[in-house]
Order: C-alpha cells, then structure tokens, then sequence
C-alpha cells in the first residue's frame, strides 16, 4: 500500500487512515465479531446458572478453561503463526469457533448439553482464540504500515473492543431473557462467519513469513521467550497486565452469580448495568490518542490502571435498594472499563513499536500467555474464595488484593515513559 500520495502542488501528503480500505474492511469485520463475542461471554456463564444449575466452582472452572489456552498453546502458536500467512490462520480459527459456539443451542435443544461438554467447547473455542488473537496483532502491522497510523488504529480497535463490551451484556440480556441463554450464543456464531469474509475481502500482501529452512521448534520458542524477558518493558507489561487479568477474571463470574442469586437482578437488568459500565471503556478509546500525546505514556499508564484496580473496590461495598446497587454496580464498571480500554491502547503501540517483524508473533503469543495464564487461575481461585467464604467476602477478597497489587504499576518502567521507545530500545524515561 502506498504510504503517500501527491498534491496539486507536488507535495507529497500522508494518507489518513480513513482511506485505508483493507484496515477499514478488517475494523467492521473485526467489530462485529467482537460484539458476538461478548454475547457468549455473557451467555456462557448464564447457560452454566440456569440450563446446568452450576455454582461458584464451576463457573470458575469455566473461566479458567476459557483462559489457559492462552499459557498452554501460546508459544506454540506465536511460532507457527511467525512461519506462516496471518490471514490464513484468522479464517481457520474463526471457522472453528463458529462450528463449536453453534453446537451448544443445538445440542442444548437435543437434550444433550452437559457441564463436561460445555467445558469441553469452552477449551475449545478459547483454543481458536488463541490462534486468532495473536494472529491479527500481528497482522496490523501489515496493515497499518505507517507508524504515525498505529497507535490510531490500535485506538479505534480498542474503541470497537469498548462498544462491543458496551452493548453486548445488553444484547445478551435481552437474547437470554426472550431466547434462553444457549439460543443466544447462535447470534455469536454468524458473527464470526461475517468476519471471516471480510478476511476474504482484503487485498494487503503481508510481509513473506521468514524462511524456515530447517526450522527449530525449541529454538525458535526459546528465541521469542527471551525476547520478552530480555526487555524491561514487556517483562513490566506482562506482570502488570497478568495481575490485571488476574482480578478480572476472579472478579467478574462472581460478580454475575451474586447479582443473579444474592442480589435477584433479572439477567436483563445485569446485562443493562454491564452495558452502561463499559461505555467508560468506549470513552477511554476515544480519549486514549489524545491523553497519550498529553499526558505521555509513563503517567496515563499509572492513572489508567489505578482506576483500573481501585475501581472494584465499589462493587462489595455498594449498598441500599437494588435500583442504587444497580448505580453503584454500574459506575464501578465504568471506572474499569475507562481504565482497562485506555492502558490497552498504551501496551499494544508500545508491544508493536519496539518488536520486530520477524518476532512479532512469537512476541504476542509469550505475553498472551503470561497475561492470559495468570488470567486463567483468577477464575478457579476465586471460585474457591467464594465457596469457603461466600460471594460477598470474596469480592471483597479480589478488590482489596488487586489495590494493593497497584505497587506494581508505580514501579514498573513503563510508568517513566514519557514517549514510546523505538525498536533499537531507545527512549525517553
């Protein structure tokens, strides 16, 4: 893709990034995928309360399953996804997470949906995730090739993220209240059918996949595994953003199954209360590219996740009628989601602007796998907490642990920032 175009006068003009068709084909792909996807994340768990009965441990463990993909097959995937075409590898973990989200209505209307089966496409589906994930983080790049463009379009990503998190809880809701959960999650598996077209409708050339004479399952693994750990910044994001996951994996399945059985919210008040919350992460889309020139990258890094951490602290100590819990409820997840959508944007353009190509995969596969492994254990832990102590004490639990985890935010490196380092590790602290 041409990186200039000409005046009248001869002078050579930077394209905006609204007049890059292939990025703006993948964006409306990508974004209806992602509001599908939050209907199963929504559904999911309420199939597990009303169509399986399922309690605090088994939600956990459903979390977990939808996690440790992630650290499981990851660096595996970085490797294979360095040495071959990132398109390819979207449209087949699209197609399969469409197969296994379609099953679940249709085994649930045969009478043959179980908790053993469910967490088996559960495994499943956060396995493609896996594989799609890192491939389309890879893939911007390609996409985007002007650096100017990057973090913008990492920022309109995000503001996709933000507004499919929005309105999905909303839309599952109302889906789960008319359809019953299991029907609901039908939506999600068309939407990855639309996405994968618009896959198809891309005319990019991606950047050849680097040779693989002779190649070296253990070497390479090894080479992008010291990539990360050899530098500060990403050691720093992947601890930072592990511990992030961390709490809200733990937090947010407790959190539904409280609402539902202690506090009685009607599954479409729940999804209006998540929907309304997680406007803050479209605000803080919207706001990131302007609050990253201001502020630089170093200080949003520690107010984003500061709101990010603090804020469910709300969440046990909220109180009074269901109407001002449900207020309550909501502006804590508008806190979080503010400060998760904004410090996504911060530590993509910073994990893209100091990796090379040829390391870009295996980069993104090592830090899903440690950000997305610590993720996972959050979901059992906290369905143990919730069983010895009860789902009140145990949000109590992750709130005030997750604060006190902030000493790793002020100390991190990325917090010194003031602009993003380049690819030969220089940068302004």
């Amino acid at each position: 893709m041409s990186e200039s175009t000409e005046t009248a006068a001869g002078q050579a003009v930077k394209p905006t990034l609204w007049r890059n068709r292939d990025f703006l084909t993948f964006w409306s792909g990508e974004t209806l995928s992602l509001f599908g996807e939050q209907v199963t994340l929504f559904a999911l768990p309420l199939t597990a309360v009303f169509a399986l009965g399922s309690g605090p441990e088994q939600l956990g463990l459903l979390r977990f399953l939808q996690m440790i993909p992630y650290l499981l097959l990851g660096p595996l995937a970085g490797v294979w996804i360095d040495r071959h075409r990132r398109r390819s590898a979207m449209l087949s973990a699209n197609l399969t997470r469409m197969i296994l989200i379609g099953l679940v209505p249709v085994l649930a209307a045969i009478g043959h949906l179980s908790m053993p089966v469910l967490l088996l496409i559960t495994f499943g589906v956060g396995s493609a995730a896996v594989v799609y994930d890192v491939s389309w983080m890879s893939f911007v790049p390609d996409l985007v090739r002007d650096p100017e463009h990057l973090v913008e379009a990492n920022a309109r990503l995000g503001m996709s993220q933000s507004a499919a998190t929005a309105a999905g809880p909303g839309l599952a809701g109302a889906l789960v209240s008319m359809l019953t959960a299991p029907i609901a999650l039908a939506a999600n598996a068309a939407t990855y059918l639309v996405s994968g077209i618009s896959l198809l409708l891309i005319r990019t050339v991606e950047e050849p996949p680097r040779p693989a004479e002779r190649p070296r399952l253990t070497r390479d693994l090894v080479d992008g595994l010291r990539f990360v750990a050899g530098n500060r910044y990403l050691r720093a994001v992947a601890l930072v953003g592990g511990l992030c996951n961390f709490f809200i994996s733990a937090n947010q399945p407790i959190f539904i199954l409280y609402a539902v059985r202690d506090r009685h919210f009607p599954a479409s008040v729940l999804g209006l209360v998540l929907s309304l919350g997680a406007v803050g992460g479209v605000l803080g889309a919207l706001l990131a590219v302007g609050l990253i020139r201001r502020m630089g990258p170093g200080h949003l890094y520690i107010a984003s996740l500061t709101l990010a951490f603090a804020a469910p602290l709300i969440i046990p100590a909220a109180a009074g009628s269901r109407t001002l819990m449900g207020i309550e409820f909501t502006v804590a997840y508008f806190l979080s989601y503010l400060g998760v959508s904004v410090v996504n944007v911060v530590i993509l353009s910073l994990r893209q602007a100091i990796t090379p190509a040829s390391l870009m995969g295996r980069m993104n596969a090592a830090m899903r796998a440690v950000m997305f492994g610590l993720g996972a254990i959050g979901g059992p832990a906290a369905g143990l907490a919730a069983t010895v102590l009860g789902l009140h004490d145990a949000l109590w639990l992750s709130a005030l642990l997750g604060t006190a985890f902030l000493v790793t935010v002020f100390t991190s490196p990325v917090s010194r920032l003031r602009a993003f380092p380049s690819r030969d590790g220089s940068a302004t602290s």
